[in-house]
């Protein structure tokens, strides 16, 4: 009896932050499943995640067209940035990518300081895809961000003003919150009640308290201790006063700006845009779910006799929202296997295996610098795929061997005495 060699593989994985863009990890991983069998239909689906490089996915995918254009930058400064405009089905949907304007890779080091970095440029990009006529529908990416001002830069660049107690607009960054009065939407972009906006974020992020974004994320982006406090109180002023300008507001009537799922996506992006409207929907259901992005990751799925998924790191947040549990979850639905690889194996690992997850493996081979892992990640990636393909196919051909020869001790073709 043969082993059962997979016809057709599935390849979704993520990105490797500061190594490789999604796409590059599925060619990586193409490769060495092919080493190993070489006919094999191969269907690549890179993942996006709302975070760097999900515009470009997305206007790869669905064959639309990338806009560029200058913005104002995290720090303040003019950069150029860029939004998508989707083809095909999804004509009419541009993609907003926060971290194109705002992300922590564009805060240079010796810069960061979550008080002080703005979202006034993710605004702008949604101000030049609303320029566009036929866009009904935008969907903003959260992920990356180098910000945590509330949204509301992004508020400010859509004609929002940001007052004091005495009128007076407020200066760009979060600190500058904790003298916040009122919103003033009077003056916003009307365009923007004409399109569904919808952001793509983790519901598990919330804008105030211990769980809030100043605290959870604020270290990350470069804050103090006291600064991390000061922006919670200011974030927590801030939700008031949305909550005051959202009652105008029938669509964003219901939601709980301290401590609403997803409010605190972005540094609080979440929060800013919710006031306008903007649904605050789980990353992947907006991405893949909901039809929007052109993403038929259902079908691949479906077709598919092997999942191959990837990410940066496999830890214990891997089942909270991160791409292999989620890609994992969809798969076990309908009983295909999924084999996840990942850059490193954090802490708690195995907890994937209850999202569906049937096997993890690290692509480092043996210690070695963080630099040369990130450089080489591409080799790697490739010869650790086809390392594991080929103890899948060894499983495979071991269990076939059990099966016979545990069929021809039954039928008596074998003396009784031998074994396994």
């Amino acid at each position: 009896m043969a082993m059962v060699v997979p016809h057709r593989i599935l390849v979704a994985p993520s990105g490797f932050k500061g190594s490789m863009g999604a796409d590059e990890v599925a060619e990586a991983i193409a490769s060495g499943i092919r080493r190993v069998i070489p006919g094999v239909s191969i269907s690549a689906v890179p993942i996006p995640d709302g975070g760097e490089g999900t515009a470009r996915l997305l206007a790869q995918a669905t064959g639309g067209s990338i806009r560029t254009k200058k913005v104002t930058g995290p720090v303040g400064e003019k950069i150029y940035s860029h939004y998508a405009l989707l083809g095909g089905d999804q004509k009419g949907v541009a993609v907003v990518e926060m971290a194109a304007a705002a992300g922590l890779s564009l805060v240079p080091k010796n810069l960061r300081n979550p008080a002080a970095t703005t979202t006034y440029g993710v605004g702008e990009l949604i101000n030049a895809a609303l320029e566009q006529d036929d866009v009904h529908t935008i969907l903003i990416g959260c992920g990356d961000s180098g910000t945590c001002d509330g949204g509301a830069g992004a508020l400010a660049a859509l004609g929002a003003k940001v007052l004091d107690a005495d009128g007076n607009e407020l200066p760009l960054g979060g600190e500058h919150l904790e003298n916040v009065n009122s919103l003033d939407l009077s003056e916003v972009n009307p365009r923007i009640h004409e399109v569904r906006l919808v952001m793509a974020l983790n519901q598990h992020n919330v804008l105030t308290g211990k769980d809030g974004v100043a605290r959870v994320f604020g270290p990350q982006k470069g804050a103090t201790k006291k600064q991390v406090k000061q922006l919670d109180a200011a974030l927590t002023r801030w939700a008031d006063v949305l909550s005051d300008a959202a009652a105008d507001h029938s669509r964003a009537a219901d939601v709980d700006f301290f401590q609403g799922p997803g409010t605190g996506a972005s540094g609080g992006l979440g929060a800013g845009l919710a006031v306008l409207g903007a649904e605050l929907t789980p990353r992947f259901e907006a991405l893949i779910d909901s039809g929007l992005a052109g993403l038929n990751l259902t079908r691949e799925i479906e077709r598919a006799d092997l999942v191959v998924t990837a990410e940066g790191a496999i830890d214990f947040q891997t089942p909270k929202g991160k791409v292999p549990a989620e890609i994992a979850t969809r798969a076990q639905q309908v009983g295909v296997p999924v084999l996840a690889l990942a850059g490193t194996l954090g802490k708690n690992a195995n907890m994937v295996h209850d999202s569906g997850i049937g096997a993890i493996a690290s692509i480092i081979p043996l210690p070695m610098e963080l630099s040369n892992a990130l450089e080489n990640g591409a080799e790697l990636l490739t010869d650790s795929t086809e390392r594991c393909i080929r103890l899948l196919l060894m499983g495979s051909a071991m269990n076939s061997s059990i099966i016979k020869r545990h069929r021809e001790l039954t039928a008596g073709s074998v003396p009784q005495s031998v074994g396994f």
